[in-house]
């Protein structure tokens, strides 16, 4: 009996201790329930939301589960600005805010914490959270609301510091810091807190160096005009979901603050200071010039050396440039200076001073060939080989042919195997011409396949005063025909004598089956010179055509998917053209075409357009844009779930529901309805 009790007592025993192990092993994978996807919520502070009177630096802020706080020093954003930063670290359910910088008096405080706020567990963010208090004995609660998009390709402004000035000077801006500040969320938008009765200039700035006011060097935005902010009474709607899953929307007072609808496009001045860059001799021949930025007027070059001192340099060398004059190359072309070792330069330009102003600069430049020494010493190590090669050919009773080679200058064309039929053709040379004998240039066709029938050559011309090293030539070319171009030899002749070896390079030209037509009918612009840009898929210009008669045709497309924008050519120049802060000049408004064109072989597409019919924020199309807003753990952007508007054969038009999710232009004015981001606020 004893035996059998004991027995049962191991089994005993041996079940409890299994029924324990699965318990310990299930632990690892709790089953059942859905995820948590909700954010923390606020509990209380200290000091309160909205509490006046305040004389402590250090903030607590109270949730209702364990928060952690994510990239601080970025999403966290002060107001007034902070010369020293705060520290911001999270403890349990606790967020501590400490400000290092003496507390202004009768001040209101404002810390927004965008979405850096989220729950340990799951990452569940809180989106723009903001918390105020003041230091005085009463709270300023006026805002203003809006959007930032990047000017030329109405990117969202991600994180973009957007601040107020009371100072109304055009030049606070460019040297105090901001009075209050925000940033720009995940969808460009922005809301300034908190502030005083008054009126405000209002900038968006990408402060690259957190000194909270702009540089000539950083992307801008501003608004030509002056925001009074106001608050109203109005109604807001709320919806109340019931046990059962139904829902139904209630309506309360609200206070409604305006403006809510400010757009602002930033830009890029491309501002660089001017200076010499670089200075050097690669060659005898060659001396090149860098300059740190665009220039309107060459620089003047004086020898002051050798028996040419006194004189230009330009009156002895042959100048090959860029567009904007930053860079530059003398081709030297009077044999006593190119033999002279050094040459020595008075270069006298306009230089970027310490007032950041543009003055004239003298420096004296001194230039060697680059690697002399050892280039005569290859050079000779050379020549002694070639001779002992001679010597030991002759030896061996072998004829020994001494004639210098001759040198030709290498010609290249712009595109090697096929040209489409409005393309001009290009001649590039490895030095600057002296000439080029047209009656050398011969362009042939081939007929029926088999034989070449010589035609009317293009007749090229040199691509720019300062190019002399390109030729170009338009032409009308037969759509599927071959060509050949042929140069005879020493029909170029370069400045330092050197002609072209003969050449010769085969081409095709493009069908008219290989191409479609794009045609725009564009509405709302009320004769306001626009220009259309074809866009590729990186959203790249491709080709570009003036609006005219209310369209805009681009013919001879190749198929392939593209996209579309506009522009408003203000100045008439046909090209985009940004702004300028220091000038007070907007950059010039743009516009996209809200679906993609996936364009077919031979297939006339027509597209009404109206650029005012859709928010300007809703218009570039999901495919192209980069700054897409990032899902929240565990789900998926609901935008890229949105069925993409491509284009119907069957109906051209390009008109659709104005989705209200952002800002709209009205005949060419910021007139804009925007839609409020969804925050929660503790005020």
């Amino acid at each position: 009996m004893k035996l059998s009790t004991l027995h049962n007592m191991r089994w005993l025993v041996a079940a409890v201790a299994a029924s324990l192990l699965a318990a310990c092993a299930s632990m690892g994978r709790p089953q059942g329930g859905p995820r948590d996807v909700d954010p923390p919520v606020f509990v209380n502070s200290t000091p309160a939301p909205g509490e006046v009177n305040v004389s402590r630096s250090k903030i607590s802020i109270l949730f209702d589960e364990n928060v952690q706080v994510t990239d601080p020093m970025s999403k966290v954003v002060i107001s007034p600005a902070q010369r020293t930063t705060p520290l911001v670290m999270a403890a349990g359910r606790r967020i501590d805010v400490e400000l290092r910088d003496s507390m202004k008096s009768n001040t209101t405080y404002t810390v927004e914490f965008s979405d850096a706020i989220s729950d340990l567990n799951e990452g569940n963010p809180i989106d723009g959270f903001s918390f105020a208090f003041s230091t005085g004995p009463h709270i300023d609660t006026l805002q203003i609301s809006g959007m930032v998009l990047c000017a030329e390709n109405l990117e969202p402004a991600q994180g973009m510091l957007v601040g107020a000035y009371a100072n109304l000077s055009d030049t606070a801006i460019m040297t105090l810091p901001f009075d209050r500040i925000t940033k720009t969320n995940q969808l460009g938008q922005f809301t300034i807190r908190n502030l005083a009765p008054g009126s405000y200039r209002v900038y968006a700035v990408n402060d690259n160096n957190r000194d909270y006011h702009w540089d000539r060097s950083e992307d801008v935005a501003f608004l030509s005009e002056v925001i009074v902010p106001s608050v109203s009474e109005g109604v807001a709607a709320d919806t109340l979901e019931a046990a059962d899953g139904s829902d139904s929307i209630v309506m309360r007072p609200a206070a409604v603050y305006a403006p809510d609808d400010v757009l602002l496009t930033w830009f890029n001045e491309n501002y660089r200071p001017q200076y010499l860059v670089k200075n050097e001799r690669p060659d005898r021949h060659l001396i090149e010039l860098e300059m740190g930025a665009h220039a309107d007027a060459l620089p003047e070059l004086t020898v002051i050396n050798g028996p040419y001192a006194g004189r230009k340099l330009a009156d002895m060398a042959v100048i090959n440039g860029s567009a904007t004059l930053d860079t530059l190359q003398y081709w030297l072309t009077d044999s006593t200076l190119i033999m002279q070792d050094t040459i020595a330069l008075r270069a006298t330009y306009l230089r970027t001073d310490s007032l950041d102003q543009l003055s004239p600069q003298t420096d004296t430049l001194q230039l060697m060939v680059r690697g002399l020494r050892q280039r005569l010493r290859r050079e000779e190590q050379e020549r002694k080989k070639q001779l002992k090669e001679w010597e030991e050919r002759r030896k061996r009773g072998e004829e020994v042919d001494t004639t210098p080679k001759p040198v030709f200058l290498t010609v290249r064309m712009n595109s090697s195997s096929v040209y489409d039929v409005f393309q001009p053709i290009g001649l590039t040379f490895s030095q600057p011409l002296e000439s080029l004998d047209m009656n050398g240039v011969h362009l042939l066709v081939k007929d029926n396949d088999t034989t070449w029938v010589e035609v009317e050559p293009p007749m090229f011309d040199r691509d720019g005063d300062l190019r002399p090293m390109q030729y170009v030539a338009s032409y009308e070319w037969e759509p599927g025909a071959t060509y050949k171009l042929e140069i005879d030899s020493l029909a170029a002749m370069g400045v330092y004598k050197q002609g072209n070896a003969p050449f010769s390079q085969t081409f095709s030209v493009r069908k008219e089956s290989d191409y479609s037509t794009i045609t725009f009918n564009v509405a709302g612009l009320d004769s306001v010179p626009a220009v259309v840009e074809l866009l590729s898929s990186a959203d790249k210009p491709l080709r570009r055509r003036p609006v005219a008669d209310g369209k805009a045709v681009f013919d001879h497309v190749l198929p392939n998917t593209y996209y579309a924008r506009l522009f408003i050519d203000s100045n008439g120049n046909g090209q985009y053209d940004s702004g300028s802060l220091t000038e007070g000049v907007q950059p010039e408004e743009v516009y996209y075409f809200p679906k993609k064109l996936p364009l077919k072989q031979r297939w006339d597409m027509v597209q009404n357009w109206n650029v005012y019919e859709l928010p300007l924020d809703a218009q570039k199309p999901l495919d192209i844009k980069k700054n897409k807003p990032k899902p929240k753990p565990g789900e998926k952007n609901s935008r890229e779930d949105e069925e993409d508007d491509e284009y119907d054969e069957y109906d051209s038009s390009a008109g659709g529901v104005n989705r209200n999710t952002g800002v709209r232009r009205n005949s060419g004015l910021n007139n804009s309805r925007l839609r409020r981001n969804s925050d929660r606020t503790a005020y």
